[in-house]
């Protein structure tokens, strides 16, 4: 059958058959590239949700250590005040002798 087309007839064939393999290829890769995109934005969108997972976690996690750290800084400047007021409540007789020394002059 080959024979009876003529050599024109038979490179026009070659080349339907060629454009319809390249048609179908650029279908699939077109496909492919579609699914790739699709999956690299499902990625991200999980990217993204475990991100602000995890941040929210680490957030948490150091204002509860935050917490700590400064009630145990109010506790120490509590006894520390207390500390303080105690030695001045000492120390209340002798400032208020010397007061009075300094005012009579003695």
């Amino acid at each position: 059958m080959d024979t009876d087309k003529t050599l024109l007839q038979q490179i026009r064939d070659k080349e339907q058959d060629l454009a319809r393999k390249v048609d179908a290829v650029r279908t699939e890769a077109e496909a492919t590239v579609a699914a790739a995109r699709n999956e690299a934005k499902d990625l991200l969108c999980t990217a993204d949700t475990v991100g602000k997972t995890t941040a929210e976690q680490v957030y948490w996690k150091e204002r509860g250590k935050t917490e700590i750290e400064i009630e145990a800084l109010k506790k120490a400047a509590e006894q520390e005040r207390e500390a303080v007021a105690v030695r001045a409540e000492k120390n209340i007789p002798a400032a208020a002798d010397r007061i009075v020394r300094y005012v009579t002059m003695d």
